[in-house]
């Protein structure tokens, strides 16, 4: 059995850089460093379990293939955060969140069934089978496929209206 023993300069360690590349992406960490702190020490735990960071509030199978949806941060967050303020797992809030001015309520899994997972992955992608619209930045040119374009863009911050739908 792996080691998952996590250190306190592990810890430090990566939650500082989440901070960090959080803060630069336009979220925030959880206010409640306890809770954030422990929801890190999971990422890091199953990075040592599995050799990826998986959302430590999923069950993970141990196929990175089949986890790509679930790795921090999960394709999942962006969404959840712009509808309910934080992330599914809380790691991540919004601006409204963290000053207060919304309250946190249940999220709802999005995450589809592994039987839905394995029926998506079988079939071959093309554009015009994409599940959602394509949307561009059109300051940086960054695509992403989702109901409607991020509140920010991950790349550049150019704020929602810079978008366009691409596809």
């Amino acid at each position: 059995m792996k080691n998952t023993d996590v250190t306190y300069e592990e810890l430090q360690k990566l939650y500082n850089r989440l901070n960090k590349e959080a803060e630069a992406a336009g979220y925030h960490l959880n206010p409640d460093v306890k809770c954030t702190k422990e929801l890190v020490k999971g990422l890091l735990i199953n990075n040592k379990r599995y050799g990826y960071w998986a959302c430590p509030c999923r069950l993970a199978s141990g196929d990175k293939a089949e986890d790509l949806d679930i790795i921090c941060p999960c394709d999942y967050r962006d969404l959840d955060i712009e509808e309910y303020g934080t992330c599914y797992c809380g790691l991540y809030v919004s601006e409204s969140v963290l000053q207060d001015e919304k309250g946190v309520e249940p999220i709802p899994e999005r995450r589809p069934a592994p039987e839905e997972r394995k029926r998506t992955a079988q079939r071959p992608v093309t554009i015009s089978s994409l599940p959602l619209p394509v949307w561009r930045c059109r300051v940086c040119g960054y695509l992403c496929a989702r109901e409607g374009p991020p509140g920010i863009c991950p790349i550049c911050k150019a704020k929602k209206d810079r978008f366009e739908r691409f596809l």
